[in-house]
């Protein structure tokens, strides 16, 4: 199968990063990157796309055969659109349609961690499943579901765990209650720590390295955390019977402080469910562009 060079895009809430990726659709590695603060408004973050684009092509020694562009939200991969973002400026956005006139080459519009799963799926720590939720933990927490061997979008909805009501009460900025991302995301693991001890810390990694030490009040927080993830881990044992959880973002970096807990924590739980196994996931931060650019090199195939 012919070898194809793409620009992969990964819109994060605070950075915009890109990279130059070539590969298959089986296998793509980064060649080039390039990042931008992301703007807080549209046709600013529009014109840094395009700056990282034409970067990345203008560095090239091949011509650019496509662009992937994920990012998070209610996405609508099938028709290339941005349904809906809390922290993002857009509603509604045909990204796929504006940035193949801006760009002048295919562009494939994803959702970040649909993609980041993609990845995993193909080349990472899930490519021998065909049953399984890969599950970034970061500012936030959502799943890729793969299903029967594809990955299922639900039309932009599906794979929201983050949101799932666990029952310990904190409210979400999403209107809910008991959401399993209020206690258990990265960023909520450190805004409760310090709330905790009015000692502020440099994210959930300096949290971790507190509860490695044995301190009482970060590992308080830590395992509220694990406690969410495991039973928002059970919902999907319940509902989806998933072989594997993959686990990735910031978080996952913890290792076996975080795995171990939770595998004692679900063991604790499960009932009839089929005991998911629990893994590391295997791409790290390149997952997101990585999926983006399989997403690219997909529709160049089509």
């Amino acid at each position: 199968m012919a070898r194809r060079h793409v620009v992969a895009v990964d819109i994060g809430g605070t950075e915009t990063k890109a990279a130059l990726v070539s590969g298959t659709p089986e296998f793509v590695a980064a060649e080039k990157h390039a990042r931008r603060a992301t703007p807080g408004e549209l046709e600013p973050l529009l014109a840094v796309i395009s700056e990282l684009v034409d970067e990345l092509r203008t560095a090239s020694e091949h011509e650019v055969d496509a662009v992937g562009i994920v990012a998070p939200g209610i996405v609508d991969e099938a028709n290339g659109v941005g349904v809906y973002t809390t922290n993002l400026p857009w509603s509604q956005f045909p990204f796929s349609t504006v940035m193949t006139e801006r760009l002048g080459i295919p562009v494939a519009f994803g959702h970040d961690v649909r993609a980041a799963g993609l990845a995993e799926c193909r080349m990472g720590a899930a490519r021998d499943l065909r049953n399984a939720v890969i599950m970034p933990i970061g500012t936030g927490i959502a799943g890729a579901l793969l299903l029967d061997g594809k990955i299922y979008s639900g039309e932009g909805y599906a794979g929201e765990i983050g949101h799932v009501n666990v029952g310990h009460g904190v409210p979400c900025a999403c209107g809910q209650i008991g959401c399993v991302e209020t206690v258990a995301s990265s960023a909520a693991i450190a805004r409760r720590y310090t709330a905790r001890t009015g000692t502020p810390v440099n994210g959930a990694a300096e949290v971790a390295r507190r509860v490695a030490d044995g301190e009482p009040d970060a590992v308080a927080v830590w395992h509220e955390a694990v406690d969410a993830l495991a039973r928002g881990i059970l919902v999907l044992a319940t509902l989806l019977g998933p072989e594997a959880v993959v686990l990735g973002g910031g978080l996952a970096l913890a290792g076996d402080l975080l795995v171990e807990p939770l595998r004692e924590r679900l063991d604790g739980l499960i009932a009839f469910q089929r005991r998911p196994e629990l893994r590391l996931a295997a791409l790290g931060d390149e997952a997101g562009f990585l999926g983006a650019a399989l997403l690219a090199i997909d529709t160049l195939e089509a």
